[in-house]
């Protein structure tokens, strides 16, 4: 039998080992639990900031469970007209699909025209090949699962945010009972809770915008479906670097191919999406969510990679949500916070920051608890 002598301390090797070890396990824990763990985490985003209305509504002087009830109401409204009309404009844009296919293969015999003039001459068939769908039927069986799933994973996810809302009351009281000195746990609790409010309304809030400015540059600029392309500019912001230029590739291609549209009107929609995301990405984001609030590039395409392989689409969509949501929880131990340090930019750490700001601008928040 070995005993262990507790005057012994074991060094960094042994404990980095450990430490190794146990993010191996975590990530293929999170890997082959992927189907579970996805609409976990969209329910507990989405209650993350339905939590900031609820407490306002709270404040106005309704109860704890109406003001859920409308909160709930009103954003379920809201996303489904919203879902009912990007159903239509994609049902809309399937049934236009072949006009702009045929549209699309004219300027495809265009620039292999273009391209032979010039002295490369290129095969037709070869890359034809590369894109050609073996099967229409199994593509469109594929498309009707996936939507099928899409379905489901929403119904989850709506029932999850309910849950987790109403369980939200007697979070605090439920801690308090159980812990036997609950005071620094639920400030640090708290602290970590503003924090990732904060990021996530900020965040939510520039992609809204990035969406609605999308959706009138397209109108502006005379491209068909604008409302299907602000719904997918407002989702795909949310994916550090490629996300925006992602969205600007399909309203773009089809003005190009467009009876009314041209090179010059394409090359006119793209300036204005990378203006749009220039100034909300690098000049109004920043400023709403504060230096310490945000990530390296390198760490944010680092999570973009990490989270995608992770997750799939849903861990590319909430890479730097997630990555924000670790960082923050490093933040609030002083123990790890050198760790969420070295995820910023190099700035302030995030906790110096945080009180810095409270010294200078007192949250309404702060004022209620201390009262």
């Amino acid at each position: 039998m070995i005993y262990r002598d507790d005057n012994v301390r074991y060094g960094r090797p042994l404990t980095l080992t450990l430490a190794l070890a146990a993010l191996v396990v975590i990530i293929a824990g999170i890997r082959a639990g992927a189907d579970l763990i996805i609409p976990i985490l969209l329910g507990l985003f989405i209650a993350v900031i339905c939590t900031s209305p609820v407490n306002w509504l709270h404040r106005l002087g309704l109860g704890q469970r109406l003001a859920v009830v409308v909160t709930l109401l009103v954003i379920g409204g809201g996303l489904s007209l919203v879902g009912l009309l990007a159903v239509n404009a994609f049902g809309t844009f399937i049934e236009a699909l072949p006009g702009i296919e045929g549209r699309l293969y004219d300027q495809y015999l265009n620039l292999l025209d273009s391209m032979a003039s010039m002295g490369l001459a290129i095969n037709p068939d070869t890359l034809a090949g590369l894109v050609e769908v073996e099967n229409e039927e199994d593509w469109f069986s594929a498309l009707l699962e996936g939507l099928g799933n899409l379905l489901m994973q929403s119904v989850v996810v709506a029932l999850l945010v309910i849950f987790m809302l109403f369980e939200t009351l007697n979070f605090r009281r439920k801690v308090a009972h159980a812990l036997d000195d609950p005071a620094a746990s639920l400030q640090r609790f708290h602290e970590f809770s503003q924090t990732l409010k904060r990021y996530l309304a900020v965040k939510t809030f520039v992609s809204l915008a990035t969406g609605v400015m999308a959706w009138l540059a397209c109108m502006v600029a005379g491209v068909d479906f604008p409302l299907l392309w602000g719904v997918l500019a407002f989702a795909l912001n949310y994916i550090p670097n490629i996300g925006s230029a992602i969205a600007a590739v399909p309203p773009v291609l089809l003005l190009l191919v467009a009876q009314g549209g041209g090179l010059l009107p394409a090359f006119g929609l793209a300036m204005a999406y990378l203006a749009i995301n220039f100034v909300l990405g690098n000049l109004v984001e920043p400023r709403l969510m504060g230096r310490a609030l945000g990530l390296s590039a390198f760490v944010a395409f680092l999570s973009l990679v990490v989270w995608g392989w992770l997750l799939g689409v849903v861990g590319m969509l909430l890479s730097v949500v997630l990555t924000m949501t670790l960082k923050i929880a490093l933040d609030s131990h002083p123990q790890t916070r050198w760790m969420a340090y070295l995820l910023g930019p190099g700035k302030r750490p995030l906790a110096d920051s945080a009180v810095a700001k409270r010294e200078r601008w007192p949250s309404p928040i702060d004022d209620e608890t201390s009262t």
